[in-house]
């Protein structure tokens, strides 16, 4: 998110050429500030949960496009003023106007974690304040395969936002060598620079967008955080520096086509767009198409209506304070949201304009001092060396307050009956020495299938694979047939096969409900070949689950997206067709009907109250009218239902801690370790066979 001059070239300068009419005499593009004011409005509404701007994310990829632009029109009137690019003096002007302030809040954000987290949550964080440190941190999420999209998830890192600016600042650590190594080789053969470049951008900007749209629809979760699959955006930044002149000539009634089109583009996106697209892919070419026509028209000599009205001092200013009230926004919502609880729409948005407070001071003592000063300008020896002393610092404190969190000891097999204890009738436990699974590592803890790659997550994937366990001979097959609701069942299916001599298969994907309705293409054909699979194998037994909260939104008949509450008639109809298919292969069914979410993050509560278990349980809070999978299972003859409440809420509330066993990974989903102990349960409660 850079603010800068925008300097004319050599060629820009020539008596007589064309000017944009959004340039200020001192330089500046008004449009441009303009554009990233809008850019910086639909992310806050967006990150805020305002439920008609779910498609706000898009300012994002207009922050990259303006990056792209800015710094190759710095880069290239510095190669026009002197000849070549000074990367000291490059790089001492990013550490001078990104780090002073970035620091600044990743050090309010350790001294948050401190105060308001576990010591678990707060280990977690002070990684994720490392990773951001070194401008890694998207890298980081996508090994975590972080779900950007899951803003109201208690356990959502305040660090997250951090993303976006590990790849602006991973282009501006490469881009200008590359510009450099372009430019030495162009001399020493004759060439013109500026085409040279125009090659390394276009090949560079193709090969980026055609590994974007194949990673999005293969691990759409990770493609969100790359660095590759977005470098495209910036690129073709990149080329409108190299292409468009200060000024173009250009029929009013085209640019005010363009420069409308753009904003008419963008708000569409982002009331329209939703989480369960493919993004970036194929998709993102709408705002960052939007963004290029928008600089196109901010070019014409001639400002259209749209450039004179971002141009006012209104959005003017949101661009001026755009970097730091992004900063500022997004540990400002998780904190209050730790301290509130989950917040309504209508708190999301007082956080936010909140957050304008720290906003305006940092702007102005840190961001605008550091930036702005002479000292520093004429010694970029200096700004790096600063810029270095900042970074040490954060990386300083988050290594020692990771380093000094004290830890939860982990309890031994032997000390973790789990769901067992409830067979002996005890009443829930209030504090526990030891605790199974670590929790530092408690949120991946998903079972076998997970681990040996058994359960599709986040590709494109359309065939789950040949895993089975127990008795692989036996004559008797069992399947688990689900989404990651039924994955959480699968260690306690696993030990039950193992006794009962079964062949389990398991069969899951995640985000993709069992019911047969029109949800997403791949969750389409998954379902698809995995009930023809099943009816080719013709098993015992099918043990079906799925969540039914919020995530399945299907398309009508008219392709149209439907709200969850108008998707749940389809829901259960579709689930009623699933449920006698089955029933057609001769198998015997049970449906294990879906739980309840958490109102807060289990490992984080349960780190900071290991003497007051109590306060980590929750009231029973499982909407009946969301229950396709009850529903359909009661409409559907011979089809057993179970429910697990019973025994996760066995005194009127949910412990997260049953038998010295974490009972839920996160939110949503029960700790593989805790779903190993459920064989006796599920064994009294399937059908026999």
């Amino acid at each position: 998110m850079v603010w800068q001059r925008v300097p004319a070239t050599t060629r820009q300068r020539e008596a007589g050429a064309p000017r944009s009419g959004a340039l200020t005499d001192s330089g500046f593009r008004l449009d441009v500030q303009g554009i990233r004011g809008f850019a910086l409005v639909l992310v806050l509404l967006c990150h805020a949960s305002v439920p008609w701007a779910e498609g706000g994310f898009v300012g994002l990829d207009v922050f990259f496009v303006l990056s792209g632009f800015l710094i190759t029109g710095l880069i290239l009137a510095e190669i026009d003023r002197t000849g070549t690019v000074s990367i000291v003096a490059f790089y001492a002007r990013r550490a001078r106007r990104l780090l002073p302030l970035a620091v600044t809040v990743l050090v309010v954000i350790l001294a948050g974690a401190l105060a308001l987290f576990s010591s678990v949550r707060t280990e977690e964080v002070s990684g994720d304040v490392i990773a951001a440190a070194l401008y890694v941190v998207n890298w980081r999420f996508m090994a975590q395969a972080v779900d950007y999209f899951a803003f109201e998830d208690p356990s959502v890192s305040p660090v997250q936002h951090y993303w976006s600016l590990s790849v602006e600042e991973q282009f501006y650590l490469v881009w200008p060598l590359l510009v450099l190594g372009a430019l030495t080789v162009a001399r020493r053969r004759g060439l013109g620079h500026r085409g040279l470049l125009a090659v390394l951008v276009g090949t560079l900007t193709i090969g980026s967008f055609a590994y974007g749209v194949w990673f999005s629809e293969a691990a759409a979760q990770q493609a969100y955080f790359s660095t590759l699959a977005r470098g495209w955006e910036l690129g073709v930044g990149c080329a409108l520096a190299l292409i468009l002149p200060a000024g173009l000539r250009m029929p009013r009634a085209l640019a005010t086509l363009l420069s409308g089109g753009a904003i008419a583009a963008l708000a569409w996106m982002t009331l329209t767009f939703r989480d369960d697209i493919p993004y970036p892919g194929w998709y993102a070419l709408v705002p960052t198409l939007a963004t290029a026509a928008w600089i196109v028209a901010g070019t014409a000599v001639t400002a259209t209506a749209p450039i004179r009205l971002f141009s006012l001092p209104p959005l003017q200013y949101l661009g001026r304070i755009s970097y730091a009230w992004y900063l500022w926004h997004w540990p400002a919502l998780v904190f209050a949201a730790k301290v509130l609880g989950p917040l309504s729409v209508t708190e999301s948005v007082l956080v936010t304009l909140a957050a304008w407070v720290p906003t305006i001071v940092s702007h102005h003592l840190v961001e605008e001092r550091f930036r702005r000063s002479p000292t520093l300008a004429g010694r970029p020896g200096l700004s790096l060396r600063i810029g270095a002393a900042f970074t040490v610092t954060a990386l300083a404190l988050a290594v020692t307050l990771s380093a000094v969190q004290p830890r939860v000891p982990v309890a031994s097999g032997k000390e973790a009956p789990g769901a067992r204890v409830l067979e002996r009738g005890e009443p829930p436990q209030q504090r526990a020495e030891a605790i199974r699974p670590d929790l530092t590592r408690a949120e991946d803890d998903r079972g076998r299938p997970f681990e040996e790659g058994c359960h599709i997550k986040g590709d494109d994937r359309v065939e789950s694979p040949a895993c089975a366990y127990g008795d692989l001979r036996s004559d008797t097959t069992v399947v688990l047939f689900g989404d990651s609701h039924g994955l959480q069942y699968a260690p306690g299916m696993i030990a039950l096969a193992q006794r009962r001599g079964w062949r389990l298969e398991s069969l899951t994907r995640a985000g993709c409900t069992v019911a047969l309705v029109a949800l997403r293409p791949r969750c389409d054909r998954w379902r698809e070949h995995t009930l023809r699979r099943i009816e080719r194998t013709r098993p015992a037994l099918v043990v079906v689950t799925t969540g039914t909260l919020g995530r399945y939104q299907v398309r009508d008949a008219d392709g149209d997206r439907l709200s969850r509450k108008a998707s749940q008639p389809l829901l259960e109809r579709g689930m009623v067709r699933t449920l006698r298919r089955l029933k057609a292969t001769g198998a015997k069914v049970a449906v294990i009907r879906d739980q309840p979410r958490l109102p807060f993050d289990p490992i984080d509560c349960v780190a900071a109250n290991l003497e007051s278990l109590d306060r980590c349980a929750f009231a029973p809070d499982r909407p009946s009218d969301l229950a396709f999978d009850a529903r359909a299972a009661r409409r559907v003859r011979g089809v057993r239902l179970i429910d697990p409440v019973p025994l996760l809420c066995p005194q009127g509330t949910y412990p997260s801690v049953i038998g010295n066993v974490l009972v839920y990974r996160n939110t949503y989903h029960l700790t593989a370790t805790f779903a190993a102990t459920l064989d006796r349960w599920l064994e009294r409660r399937l059908p026999r066979v």
